[in-house]
């Protein structure tokens, strides 16, 4: 069962999301893409919503947000 964001978004665009919430400078390295890699990454959470009830609420960049947080939290 896909559970996530039906809202697809590039790996540019999530790394950059990363990188801007950490605020980090890091240069992101595009590299080519392996030839079986998928060409659509946006589950279909149909399945969550009729057997679970189940959509997301918390937006992308507040999950990481509070992941980031989290992580600092423990590293320190």
């Amino acid at each position: 069962m896909n559970i996530g964001t039906p809202n697809e978004s590039t790996i540019v665009s999530l790394a950059e999301l990363i990188r801007d919430l950490v605020g980090s400078s890091s240069r992101i390295v595009l590299v080519d893409r392996p030839v079986d890699d998928p060409e659509v990454r946006g589950p279909d959470i149909a399945l969550a919503r009729n057997v679970l009830g189940w959509e997301p609420t918390v937006r992308v960049q507040d999950g990481l947000a509070r992941t980031i947080q989290w992580a600092r939290g423990s590293w320190s």
